[in-house]
């Protein structure tokens, strides 16, 4: 007897194991469907215009697809309308980019407004998720695109950008850039600060993500609405990367009611994954070109789009790791999610694409994350600091002489 009885005890505490494994998991899934999962940063727009896709059922390519999204409970990403910094030396070319890019989401929606729909505000997002659709929302992701004109604010506006990223990799007429070593403006430049105001006069939300540390505080200062970082995670397991946010500086957003959204990628998450990304990052590169591909074709970038999910870096509790330590700083209040799909070389082991979110809520539970958090996290923190942008906008232009 007793020398079966040990492994049969074993096989039984591992199938228990199992079984609470697949239970907690079965209730994430549950909860993603429930709650109102906003992603506040997909780079889907640019991925189609490079190597264009349909995304309307399952695709092959890429992070994104409405099957993978809906098995994922995703109800509104953000579609980042990302306009490359070295555009900004071609005059037009950064306008005349986002606004073919606008065009792509919101065909995209005329294609399938059964499972699509473009969203422009708060109750536009509820109303999808209670219809059972996907609400498109948009974000500039680099205000070069306003090409330094006011009155483009109002124009991206109506056609229904929903934030604007400042800056990207280079500072440009708005701030300085996170990963510019030449700081043009130490901070916000004059037409910057014309630029924040009137997002608030608009109800446009100002996002801090890729801008230097100095533009960051001097967004604060002048902002009269809260404000997000789209995509940003905790410099806290980064130091010394600018990219990512101090802990003072996740104290000064929600100070003033902010919602930080953490990043998946893994160079957002550990030091350590910086340098492994970039070395897997190198090897592929000299394989493609061992096959004889010409860097930057179609070809090309669909090899490297297979190839990429060949090595996930860190692990889902990296990404709860980020969570947790926004939550000790400020609360609850103030952190969501922005995994930059489509926008990083890598990804942890597990969430990989959309269809993955019930993993990060499964280890939120796991970590003791009531429901209530988790319906926060997901969504809850940005439509209430939305909503407070859109009635502080409501006031400002009420109150305008």
């Amino acid at each position: 007897m007793r020398l079966w009885f040990a492994p049969m005890l074993l096989l039984g505490l591992l199938t228990a194991c199992r079984s609470q494994e697949d239970r907690l998991l079965e209730r994430a899934r549950a909860l993603t469907q429930q709650f109102i999962l906003i992603d506040g940063h997909i780079d889907v727009p640019y991925r189609l215009y490079r190597l264009p896709e349909d995304i309307t059922g399952r695709s092959e390519l890429g992070d994104f697809d409405y099957a993978r999204a809906k098995a994922g409970g995703l109800d509104a990403p953000f579609f980042s309308i990302y306009l490359p910094s070295n555009l900004q030396d071609i005059p037009g070319a950064s306008k005349q980019l986002a606004d073919s890019l606008i065009d792509m989401v919101a065909s995209l929606a005329q294609q399938a407004p059964d499972k699509f729909m473009l969203a422009r505000s708060p109750s536009d997002v509820r109303r999808a998720h209670q219809e059972g659709r996907i609400a498109l929302l948009m974000g500039m992701e680099n205000g070069s695109g306003l090409e330094g004109e006011l009155q483009n604010v109002a124009y991206f506006y109506a056609r229904g950008i929903r934030y604007i990223t400042l800056t990207h990799a280079r500072a440009n007429q708005i701030c300085d850039s996170s990963y510019d070593t030449v700081r043009v403006w130490n901070g916000l430049s004059p037409f910057g600060e014309q630029v924040v105001h009137e997002m608030n006069r608009l109800g446009m939300l100002v996002d801090i993500s890729h801008v230097s540390d100095s533009a960051f505080y001097d967004v604060l200062r002048i902002s009269k609405a809260p404000v997000i970082a789209s995509h940003s995670s905790a410099r806290h397991f980064t130091p010394g990367w600018e990219r990512n946010m101090s802990d003072e500086m996740i104290q000064a957003l929600a100070a003033q009611g902010g919602v930080i959204m953490i990043n998946f990628g893994s160079s957002f998450l550990r030091s350590a994954y910086q340098a492994i990304g970039d070395s897997i990052r190198q090897q592929l590169q000299a394989a493609l070109e061992a096959q004889g591909l010409t860097p930057d074709t179609p070809e090309a970038r669909r090899w490297l789009g297979q190839q990429r999910k060949r090595y996930p870096i860190g692990t889902v509790a990296d990404v709860a790791d980020h969570i947790d330590h926004v939550v000790q700083l400020v609360g609850i209040d103030h952190v969501g999610i922005g995994s930059d799909f489509d926008g990083v070389f890598a990804l942890p082991e597990g969430l990989q694409d959309v269809s993955m979110y019930p993993n990060l809520v499964a280890e939120l539970l796991r970590r003791g994350y009531s429901e209530a958090d988790i319906e926060k996290i997901l969504g809850g923190n940005l439509l209430r600091l939305w909503e407070t942008v859109e009635t502080i906008a409501t006031q400002l232009q009420q109150s305008a002489p």
